[in-house]
């Protein structure tokens, strides 16, 4: 890879390793922690590529992309940010970002992207003129009833998918289980599109009769026509509704169609319960909403900001502590993000403090599988008897709460191997990460055998993978 290439983050460490990676490929690197500085490169000519962080101490990295593109239109820019948000993708694709990375990345997925910029930079006759603003707008009313939070790769793939089709002129299906937010996506395309000034205007199966039918597709004559669940509606309906559609071909202020279906929309249509013209006139375009269990990298996050959310509606804000969290990473939700958000609600009504581990499975009814998990929590620092002394208190604390949920009673048998079990699997884990996968450091680090590592993480079932992560 050759190319210089010019680095924008707040974040020391993260240039440190940036710099150090991409130089070892074989770039020149230029980093700074700030936005006027960058700027003042790109203006004198220097780089072939940009990195930058959004958020910084002078700018947001993303506004600041139209005047890198007005001093050079061949600059490609690579965006990367902590805030892995819906708003954040879409954002960065309507700036004409060349690509987007949520934090914490991989750095071969950063090199391999770097490269790919470095090798396809446009040609002078191919470069569109430099937007003076990106403007997105903000969704109104009341937040959304699922988050359109993620990190994992599924979710970045559906945030890039859904930028890319935001303003299109074509119908979009969002398809996935019960509980993964198909609603929220699908408002989301109306909310954040330029028709988010029309009306928005829903239509479920219960809104069938051929009146109701008629006054909805005329009250979104210039926005969004939102149809839930299509197959749920009688023949008859599905019927009248493809007319009314057929009857708006060709019209200027044709709503958007935007529809929600089950995860598999094609067996709907092969079992008679979708028409298929009808299925074939909504389905422009699929965005597959993934399960939880397909990005459980989210849980921790989500889980925080439903958590949030929860005492913004009058209930107690409780701290998550790490072990909950990776509890919680762990357990099955076959209702999807409306389930960790009931159980999070439930938690929040049953005491105060830092929940438990012990009150989770309670409420949960599950104990969780052990699940890798890279840890984003600051090492602990000596004070007041330093991070050993720091460590005993915390987990007296617990162990205190914990004795202290079952009042008179004891807790069940077998405390002892239950709590070191707990201890075990977390140290292990972020020993594990922070030896970026390697058993033989890893165990090294641990002071134990080779061999033992291997056989604790089999029983434990702790899946090792070798890679770098950049927070």
């Amino acid at each position: 890879m050759d190319g210089t290439i010019l680095i924008a983050d707040d974040d020391r460490s993260i240039r440190t390793v940036l710099t150090q990676a991409l130089t070892r490929a074989g770039c020149r690197v230029h980093a700074t922690g700030s936005l006027q500085q960058l700027l003042k490169w790109v203006e004198e000519g220097r780089g072939d590529l940009v990195v930058t962080d959004v958020m910084m101490p002078d700018g947001n990295g993303i506004d600041t992309i139209p005047a890198i593109r007005r001093a050079r239109p061949d600059m490609p820019v690579i965006v990367i940010s902590a805030q892995n948000t819906i708003v954040t993708a879409i954002r960065a694709t309507e700036a004409a970002a060349f690509d987007y990375l949520p934090k914490p990345f991989d750095l071969p997925d950063l090199l391999s992207r770097s490269r790919d910029a470095l090798s396809r930079r446009p040609r002078k006759a191919d470069l569109a003129p430099a937007p003076e603003q990106i403007a997105v707008p903000s969704p109104a009313g009341p937040e959304p009833e699922l988050p359109l939070i993620g990190h994992a790769a599924p979710m970045q793939a559906l945030f890039r998918l859904v930028a890319k089709v935001l303003n299109a002129d074509l119908p979009v299906m969002v398809t996935g289980q019960a509980g993964v937010g198909k609603s929220t996506i699908a408002k989301a395309l109306h909310e954040f599109s330029d028709r988010s000034t029309a009306p928005l205007v829903v239509l479920t199966p219960a809104d069938g009769g051929a009146d109701q039918l008629s006054r909805a597709v005329q009250e979104a004559r210039g926005g969004t026509l939102l149809i839930e669940n299509p197959a749920g509606f009688d023949a008859a309906a599905q019927t009248r509704l493809l007319a009314l559609l057929e009857q708006l071909d060709g019209a200027g202020d044709a709503p958007r169609l935007v529809s929600t279906s089950g995860p598999d929309p094609q067996a709907d249509m092969d079992e008679g319960r979708l028409r298929a013209d009808l299925f074939y006139r909504l389905a422009g375009a699929t965005i597959a909403v993934p399960p939880l269990s397909a990005r459980r990298d989210d849980i921790p996050a989500l889980a925080k900001h439903l958590m949030a959310r929860a005492a913004g509606q009058g209930l107690v804000e409780r701290p998550i502590p790490d072990d909950v969290l990776a509890e919680l990473r762990g357990l099955d939700y076959p209702g999807n993000v409306r389930q960790l958000e009931n159980l999070v609600r439930r938690l929040a009504l049953t005491g105060s403090g830092p929940m438990m581990l012990e009150e989770l499975r309670e409420l949960s009814g599950q104990t969780a599988q052990p699940v890798a998990m890279a840890s984003s929590a600051p090492r602990a620092t000596t004070a007041h008897g330093g991070a050993s002394g720091q460590l005993s208190a915390s987990v007296a604390d617990h162990l205190q709460r914990y004795f202290d949920l079952h009042g008179d009673a004891l807790p069940p048998p077998g405390l002892y191997d239950r709590i070191l079990r707990e201890i075990e699997v977390p140290l292990l884990e972020i020993a594990l990460d922070a030896t970026g996968g390697n058993q033989l450091r890893c165990a090294e680090l641990l002071g134990i055998n080779r061999n033992t590592l291997r056989k604790k993480l089999s029983d434990l079932n702790i899946q090792v993978t070798r890679r770098r992560r950049v927070m």
